[in-house]
């Protein structure tokens, strides 16, 4: 098992739209596992596969539950949200933008429909805090970041801090972007 690189804002992966997972096999689950791996060095409440450079509709959680106990790691591919109740307003934070907190208004109470790392059918409820992950992770899925979430105006200023006080890595981040891509371009050799 691996700890991946966490994709921070602006790499471009955050804003694409997750792809169906087919294939629930050992690919699938060292996948899975790094995530993990990678989640809990972090210390996050949540990781969604584009957070890791996979464009999959995937995500991990593992919540407090309110009681000083944790859910424990909740694999969630293919996710529905099939209900939203209620109303919450909640200090966000995300492990894409490192350091920066912002109130999001989200439902209070959720039902999802998934599968798990064999494929099978699940569905779960989730209240307060494991609702408000739940609902962060899937929009990763869909490329919407909780700043999405904000007004215009609010958007603005907690980008622009964002970028102030995070220059040097977002730089540093896109120089390494680039290269990656310029890497996995195809080279044309002039026949000899």
């Amino acid at each position: 098992m691996a700890v991946l690189e966490i994709r921070t804002y602006p790499d471009p992966v955050l804003k694409e739209r997750g792809r169906e997972v087919t294939e629930f096999g050992e690919e699938l689950h060292r996948l899975l596992d790094d995530m993990a791996d990678t989640m809990a060095k972090a210390e996050g409440l949540g990781l969604a596969a584009n957070q890791v450079g996979e464009t999959l509709r995937l995500f991990l959680m593992d919540v407090p539950d309110g009681e000083g106990q944790r859910t424990g790691i909740v694999e969630v591919i293919n996710p529905r949200i099939l209900a939203r109740r209620g109303e919450i307003k909640y200090e966000e934070g995300c492990l894409s933008f490192p350091e920066l907190y912002e109130p999001v208004i989200r439902a209070n109470e959720v039902e999802l429909a998934y599968q798990d790392r064999h494929g099978q059918e699940q569905r779960i409820k989730a209240k307060g805090l494991a609702a408000i992950c739940i609902q962060h992770e899937f929009d990763h899925l869909e490329g919407i970041t909780f700043l999405d979430r904000l007004s215009p105006l609010k958007r603005k200023v907690a980008l622009r801090d964002y970028m102030r006080n995070n220059r040097d890595d977002i730089e540093e981040k896109q120089f390494r972007t680039k290269a990656r891509a310029k890497r996995a371009e195809p080279q044309v050799v002039s026949p000899g």
